[in-house]
């Protein structure tokens, strides 16, 4: 018997949601080889679950001074401090297999100030974390800070919404009690085997 995606406001069967979204998941489940509880949970309410996915990828997807490894970074160290089982186990996956670094996620998600990064990744998570745990005491000192590590002020505002939201996104999977797959827990941690 497999385990439900999570413990609360379960959605349909894939067969039974709408067209757009049974394809985004079907797609999803194509290219990874199963589908993240994320998509599963977040369906129950259909127009969110659309809405969600597109600011998601308008932020997660897009080319611009952040690699795709520093986003998950951003993710993780926000997702620990928001105690989101889900998002650091799912976004640690995700962020060793896009860092190729097999014990980078456990670090940040630990403490990010220990990990092995640069003192600009340091910077940008220092950001990170002040828009998550206290936004409302944001300075233009911190804007200095990471300006001074190159960040230019599109990449500001991209750790800033990341940041921001995943906050949505770590207490919607708390709330939920969402479940991470169990595939996630091993991804990116040895090497694909041919």
């Amino acid at each position: 018997m497999s385990k439900p995606a999570a413990k609360r406001f379960q959605p349909p069967a894939i067969d039974k949601l709408p067209e757009d979204i049974r394809t985004r998941i079907l797609a999803v489940q194509e290219k990874s080889g199963f589908v993240p509880n994320v998509f599963l949970t977040l369906a129950y309410r259909p127009d969110e679950f659309r809405a969600f996915f597109a600011y998601h990828d308008a932020l997660m997807e897009k080319d611009s001074g952040l690699t795709k490894a520093e986003r998950e970074m951003i993710v993780v160290a926000t997702s620990a401090a928001n105690q989101c089982h889900y998002c650091v186990i799912a976004h640690g996956a995700i962020l060793r297999v896009r860092a190729k670094n097999p014990v980078i996620a456990d670090q940040i998600a630990v403490n990010y100030r220990k990990a092995d990064i640069t003192p600009r990744q340091r910077a940008m998570l220092d950001f990170a974390m002040k828009v998550s745990r206290a936004a409302n005491e944001v300075s233009e000192a911190d804007f200095a800070e990471v300006a001074g590590q190159g960040f230019s002020e599109d990449d500001i505002w991209d750790i800033a919404a990341i940041s921001a939201f995943f906050a949505l996104s770590n207490r919607l999977a708390n709330v939920t009690a969402m479940r991470p797959n169990d595939e996630f827990y091993m991804m990116g941690r040895l090497p694909k085997q041919d």
